[in-house]
């Protein structure tokens, strides 16, 4: 497991981050148990209690629950997975158009970069298939 910490942001949320990407995209699944905290901790070279409050902030959105003695689980709610899928990706949306603006675009220039690049994307799909 490698993640490359971005300093402006709290590590615990970063490994909260990358779990809920994996969730999200299937790598963990319903049911699922992850690692212990101590092993994330010694894979990412954090402290245990940063691990810790990583896997409680995740119980805390029910993305996970914890078992005594038995270890962390991704929830088997289908609901808060979808959910979690959509949040991820309007917060990295708002990261996006938070930096074009800032660039100095404007609503209608962002639109078309996006429809550009869909096209794109589903150019570059239709000649794989």
């Amino acid at each position: 497991m490698t993640i490359e910490f971005d300093p402006s942001k709290p590590i615990y949320r970063q490994i909260a981050e990358y779990y809920y990407q994996q969730i999200s995209n299937g790598e963990l699944r319903p049911g699922d148990k992850l690692p212990s905290v101590r092993e994330t901790a010694q894979s990412l070279r954090v402290n245990p209690n940063t691990a810790s409050r990583s896997y409680l902030e995740m119980d805390r959105d029910g993305v996970t629950f914890t078992k005594r003695g038995q270890g962390t689980f991704v929830t088997e709610d289908e609901q808060v997975v979808k959910d979690l899928k959509v949040r991820l990706a309007k917060s990295h949306i708002e990261e996006l158009i938070e930096f074009l603006y800032k660039l100095g675009f404007t609503n209608q220039q962002i639109k078309d970069q996006v429809d550009s690049l869909l096209e794109e994307q589903d150019g570059e799909t239709n000649a794989e298939n």
